[in-house]
């Protein structure tokens, strides 16, 4: 019996588009293993606009006429609406985003709609697709870590003068200021844009056209379509454009470098926080109480930005062991790129999100930082400095304050409380210039030089970091 013409039949294959080669239909089971179209759907925007772009070059090639490319385009823009506005209506035979973009098609524009896959393959499809969704996630996420830095260097510049013990192995070690502190975290960011925008320089080369895995047979001008889509460059082997995702791989380690800054950010945060510390009080909208015990505020936000680091680094692994083994060119394991991929972007977009929120909402408590400031050595380094001034050498100067700050702690004082008589005991290089010397203001603003914690250089940094940021 004859089949209709220009439909695939509901015989062979279950109706796919590769159906013609099989005799059986493709088992349920395998139809609910293989489909993707849950998680790729995402995608539809940027299939749609892929697919438009390769219908028009498909008309320059004179492939199609005019008023075939015309048709595809205003049928490709009428399945657009349909998904933007949540009415589209999936098959339990649509395997991916691509297919049923296709399928759906085909039934509003008709027989036509199935030359729009002339000259292409779900390969380099799908490469495409995937490139242009992660050059505009990359972006937004470009933007939402630039106004965490600038949320940073506000609450910088709000606390300019507040001093504090920086930290080396979680031990007080010298006096710093808090907006040093802060802008640490804002280079850091700075860094990860940097990643960001690499990784989208390396990826925004134009697959389409390259076929299954050897290009294709059409006199296409791939040129021409990479300037429809906005890309400064195609890609140069077929096999590498269609099997490759290293790009991917980049992507993810970015990411996971931002969680990890943002996962050190949180675990000062929730050091801070703490009852020992109380350097900071978080919002208590970001904060969650005990089912049991009435006095808690758990700084949950925090906790599950650092959690949630692991998850990240887990899809960079996932998309590593993924590629590890793959002969070229295209193999299906790859349809198990984007649910890690995605996962990873969207976690990485909402701990950017909620931490510039806490950030912006929290409140920093200088009489708990001033009174951490007391005691504990903090200004030893000050006066061994001052002894290799006085032309001690710096290695003798050690050793002498070291011996001071033994003294000091055996008598339950800090080096600061001593008089110039007893310090004297110990070099007599020392005089009364010293006590100028071992002030935390003084401590802090002899650090001038450019990277240091001197009030005029923080000062200077944040001016600079404004207007960077703006």
């Amino acid at each position: 019996m004859a089949k209709r013409k220009g439909r695939p039949t509901s015989v062979e294959g279950g109706g796919k588009a590769w159906a013609g080669r099989f005799r059986e239909k493709t088992d349920r089971i395998v139809e609910a293993f293989t489909r993707s179209v849950t998680v790729d759907s995402r995608l539809y925007g940027e299939d749609i606009a892929g697919s438009i772009a390769h219908c028009k070059t498909l008309e320059k090639a004179r492939v199609l006429t005019r008023l075939e490319a015309r048709t595809i385009v205003r049928g490709l823009e009428s399945v657009k609406q349909e998904l933007d506005r949540g009415r589209f209506a999936f098959s339990p035979q649509d395997e991916d985003i691509h297919m049923a973009i296709e399928r759906r098609l085909t039934e509003v524009i008709g027989p036509l709609g199935g030359k729009l896959h002339t000259g292409r393959s779900r390969n380099d499809q799908v490469a495409l697709d995937i490139r242009l969704y992660l050059r505009n996630q990359l972006d937004q996420l470009h933007e939402r870590s630039t106004e965490l830095q600038r949320v940073l260097v506000a609450k910088a510049g709000a606390n300019r003068t507040v001093m504090m013990p920086g930290y080396t192995h979680l031990q007080r070690a010298q006096p710093v200021l808090f907006a040093h502190h802060l802008l640490a975290y804002v280079e850091m960011f700075e860094r990860d844009k940097g990643r960001l925008r690499d990784a989208r320089a390396r990826l925004n080369v134009m697959p389409l056209g390259s076929g299954a895995l050897a290009g294709t047979n059409y006199p296409i001008n791939r040129r021409y379509t990479a300037e429809l889509l906005d890309f400064p460059a195609i890609t140069l082997n077929s096999m590498d454009a269609v099997s490759d995702r290293d790009f991917m791989i980049e992507v993810a380690s970015a990411l996971s470098i931002v969680m990890m800054h943002l996962s050190r950010l949180s675990e000062e945060l929730i050091v801070w926080a703490s009852q020992e510390f109380q350097f900071i009080d978080l919002p208590d909208a970001f904060c969650t109480g005990s089912s049991m015990m009435p006095q808690k505020k758990n700084p949950d936000v925090p906790e599950l930005v650092r959690g949630k680091t692991g998850r990240v680094y887990g899809h960079l692994v996932n998309l590593l062991t993924l590629l590890k083994a793959l002969p070229l060119s295209y193999n299906r394991d790859l349809q198990e790129d984007k649910p890690a991929i995605f996962d990873a972007l969207d976690t990485v977009t909402a701990s950017l999100q909620v931490m510039t929120e806490l950030m912006r909402r929290l409140k920093v408590n200088g009489e708990a930082l001033k009174r951490a400031l007391q005691g504990g050595g903090l200004l030893a380094t000050e006066l061994a400095d001052y002894l290799v001034m006085r032309g001690v050498p710096f290695r003798e100067a050690h050793g002498i304050t070291g011996r001071i700050v033994r003294t000091a702690l055996d008598q339950g004082r800090d080096l600061t409380e001593l008089s110039l008589e007893e310090l004297r005991v110990f070099c007599d290089r020392i005089d009364k210039s010293v006590f100028s010397r071992l002030t935390t203001a003084a401590a802090i603003d002899h650090k001038g030089q450019i990277g240091g914690t001197a009030r005029g250089r923080v000062e200077r940094r944040i001016r600079e970091l404004e207007q960077l940021l703006s």
